[in-house]
């Protein structure tokens, strides 16, 4: 007798679930390879996934590159104006209208210069005062170039 008990017969059951597994999932692995390589001629997997992880390793470093020169910019763009503050007023009486103004341009780190341009009747005179750190460096700042500051910090602009 081939089969001496029922224990037998679990195993060998056991045996054929196994193998119905194991062929299902081979299937699905195989037909997953076949649909990956479908509709390309006379090329194995092989050189398929190698032209595939090329292309992915070449991405990559093209990311990089782009990745480093955007910090590049961005680094340099931090030391250009970025902040732009403008205050018109009239500071004499005898003139009519806002026509004297303080433009203060700073930064990323508010470093800059403010610029002052007072009109009266008879001139218009501009003045240029370097900013270190939105603080004053060397001249004192009127109150309409320290509200141009602020301004600028906060990125407002009004007139």
């Amino acid at each position: 007798m081939l089969f001496n008990s029922l224990s037998d017969w679990w195993i060998v059951l056991l045996i054929f679930v196994w193998l119905g597994v194991i062929s299902f999932f081979l299937i699905r692995f195989l037909v997953f390879f076949k649909n990956l390589t479908k509709g390309v001629s006379e090329k194995d997997l092989k050189t398929i996934l190698g032209e595939i992880l090329e292309n992915i390793r070449l991405a990559n470093e093209e990311k990089n590159k782009i990745v480093e020169k955007l910090d590049k910019l961005e680094k340099d763009g931090y030391f250009h104006f970025q902040k732009f503050g403008l205050v018109r007023y009239n500071p004499f009486p005898d003139t009519g209208g806002d026509q004297s103004f303080v433009l203060a341009l700073l930064d990323g780190n508010d470093d800059g210069v403010v610029i002052t341009s007072l009109h009266s009747r008879d001139q218009t005179r501009i003045f240029t005062k370097p900013v270190e750190k939105g603080k004053e460096k060397g001249y004192e700042f009127s109150k309409e170039e320290i509200e141009a500051i602020l301004r600028a910090k906060k990125g407002k602009t009004k007139k």
